[in-house]
């Protein structure tokens, strides 16, 4: 089976199957989520460190993980800090597919192939230890239930949970409506997830354009002169070329 210790990007997509139909639950917000998860986690690693509402590298070590070393090299080469708003809204393609593959490859989901209206050829993706997905799941309902500070993993996952819309998938209709408040409440237990869900929430709004004030920040780095912010364009993860002259549809 997996790990022992599961990643924020590999919990976050866990948490987001749906285990009835093998898809995912918010698929384009998980994939902004999934980019902000990595940089929580590349934060909780030591290698990365919030300064303002930017993104520092404080050590290009590899981690281990491919693909969180593939995100921190791309950070490395921007050279000077970037904003969060700016590498979550970069392009993201490929980067819930590189996670479900992982997870495939680590044994804690099974491909099930499968076709679209009888033609398109379609893979959905089965959790094959269930208790795994049951723990994660565990801890944010302890979290919201008892009140109690969580750890700075759970509290970063239940911040991006939120930020991606998972809430109301995790806690449907009316009567989960207070489970959904006290989740979104927690993301003040983690500066790192703090910030990065902020970001994941102001790119889906369209506000990646203007910088979230923060008092901590250096100044000057709010703005370029004008008032305007600098534009950095993100990278994300490369995308791997897609086989044949029809492309699969993977886990919506």
């Amino acid at each position: 089976m997996g790990r022992s210790r599961r990643t924020i990007p590999e919990e976050l997509l866990l948490l987001a199957l749906d285990p009835t139909t093998g898809t995912t639950a918010q698929p384009q917000s998980l994939d902004l989520g999934l980019a902000g998860a990595q940089l929580v986690e590349l934060a909780l690693a030591g290698r990365i460190a919030p300064d303002g509402d930017r993104i520092a590298v404080v050590a290009p070590r590899p981690t281990g993980d491919p693909t969180l070393d593939c995100a921190l090299e791309l950070l490395r080469r921007r050279g000077a800090p970037v904003r969060a708003v700016h590498w979550i809204g970069g392009p993201r393609l490929g980067l819930r597919q590189t996670y479900l593959s992982h997870l495939e490859r680590c044994g804690m989901v099974a491909a099930v192939p499968g076709q679209m209206c009888g033609v398109l050829p379609t893979t959905r993706y089965q959790a094959t230890d269930t208790d795994i997905s049951r723990e994660i799941r565990a801890r944010l309902d302890s979290a919201i239930r008892t009140g109690v500070p969580p750890d700075p993993r759970t509290a970063a996952l239940a911040a991006l949970a939120h930020a991606v819309g998972l809430g109301k998938h995790l806690y449907p209709g009316n009567e989960g409506r207070s489970s959904r408040s006290r989740l979104r409440d927690l993301i003040r237990h983690d500066p790192m997830g703090g910030l990065v869900a902020h970001a994941v929430m102001d790119v889906q709004n369209g506000a990646a354009a203007q910088p979230r004030r923060n008092p901590a920040a250096p100044a000057g780095r709010q703005a370029a002169p004008g008032g305007r912010a600098a534009a950095e364009p993100a990278r994300g993860v490369p995308v791997q070329p897609r086989r044949g002259s029809m492309a699969r549809v993977v886990a919506h």
